[in-house]
This record gives C-alpha cells, structure tokens and sequence, in this order.
C-alpha cells in the first residue's frame, strides 16, 4: 500500500472577502484612522485587522456590523461595487478604483492642485500612461521600442 501524502495549499481570498477588505481600508484610510485605532474600537490587534482589509480572514456579520459602526459607514456600504460573479471585463467600479492601495492618495493630491491646466495636463499625462499600458497588454509585449 502506498502511503497517502497531502500537499499544503496557499489559501486564496475569496473575492468578495477582498472586496469588502479592501472597502474597510479604503474608509478607515479616509477617516485617517490607523489600524491600531480600528483593532481597539473592536477590540481587536492590529494584525487581525490587517487580514480582513487584505481578505485573507473572513469577517462575520457580528464583526462587520460592529467595524461598520466604528468606521461611521452603513453596512451595505462595505459591499457597494463588489465584484460580480461573471464579470469579464478588466475595468473597475468607482468603488472599487477608490480601494486599490494608491489611488485614494493620488486622489486627494489631485485635488490639492488649484490651477485648472496643470490639473487637465496631470490628467492627459495618466489617460497615455494607462493607454499605453493597454496597449503593451493587448499586444502581448512589456517590452518598449527604441526608435
């Protein structure tokens, strides 16, 4: 008989999990409050925090409800813009956008900027960068031409 060996799997984050992780993180961030601060509302370390804001620890409905009073949101706002199921498309709902890890900084240096044509040139600057990008990824190639 041939003895039986199981192989250690990385657990992965469930998408929605993700999702609602990464809308705690992006409220407790606008409300400029750490995540010490967050943990001690809940009663929480810091560290498990961390792992409902990046998915890897699911959160239950007592949890969240109570992380939602903490960080002054409604609860059905921890869910807005979660990923649907068959999404095949690569573009993200404002929501979501709002919590990838820089954008809400690059967001509020935005609107720091009171002159309206370096605002407008700022904003041509980001639509070629991410143009560009797209364009290498449709066309399978990382690499720049050198002319």
């Amino acid at each position: 008989m041939v003895p039986h060996y199981t192989v250690a799997t990385k657990k992965v984050p469930n998408p929605v999990d993700k999702h609602v992780g990464s809308r705690v993180r992006m409220r407790r961030q606008m409300l400029a409050m750490s995540q010490e601060k967050l943990a001690a509302a809940l009663g929480l370390t810091f560290q498990q925090v961390q792992k409902y804001e990046r998915g890897a620890n699911r959160v239950g409905a007592g949890r969240l409800s109570q992380i939602a009073q903490a960080l002054d949101v409604p609860l059905t706002n921890l869910f807005d813009g979660r990923p649907a199921a068959d999404r095949s498309d690569t573009h993200l709902s404002a929501g979501a956008l709002l919590a990838e890890p820089h954008s809400l900084r690059l967001l509020q240096a935005f609107d720091q900027i009171a002159d309206q044509k370096r605002r407008l040139a700022i904003l041509h600057l980001i639509e070629s960068v991410g143009e560009t990008s797209t364009r290498r990824r449709r066309n399978g190639n990382g690499r720049r031409r050198v002319r």
